[in-house]
C-alpha cells in the first residue's frame, strides 16, 4: 500500500504540495452553493484524486474515512472549496505517511 500511496503523491498537481497535521479543517462540511465550480479539467482530476484516496481509505488509512465521505459526495458537482479540502486531505497524506 505504500508504494500505492507514493504513486499518488507523486501525481498530484503542483498547488497540493506542502504539509497539514489534520486531514480537513473544521469547515469540512460546510457548503457555499455560490463558490465558483471547477472547471471540467480540474473537476477530472478532483474525482480522480478522490477515487485513489477511497482505496486507500479502505485499505489501510481509516483516519481519513470522514472527509473521505464528505468529498465522494461532491464528485459530480465539485467548486473551489471542495478542492480546497481536497488539498488539505492530499497534504495531510503526505505528512502522516
Amino acid at each position: 500500500m505504500y508504494d500505492y500511496i507514493n504513486k499518488t503523491l507523486a501525481e498530484l498537481p503542483s498547488d497540493m504540495n506542502g504539509m497539514s497535521t489534520t486531514p480537513a479543517a473544521l469547515h469540512l462540511f460546510n457548503v457555499d452553493e455560490g463558490t465558483e465550480k471547477l472547471d471540467k479539467y480540474k473537476a477530472q482530476i478532483f474525482h480522480h484524486l478522490v477515487m485513489k484516496l477511497l482505496y486507500i481509505s479502505q485499505r489501510s488509512r481509516q483516519d481519513i474515512e470522514t472527509s473521505m465521505a464528505f468529498l465522494c459526495a461532491r464528485v459530480h458537482s465539485p467548486d473551489v472549496d471542495d478542492y480546497k479540502k481536497l488539498a488539505c486531505m492530499m497534504k495531510y497524506l503526505e505528512t502522516s505517511h
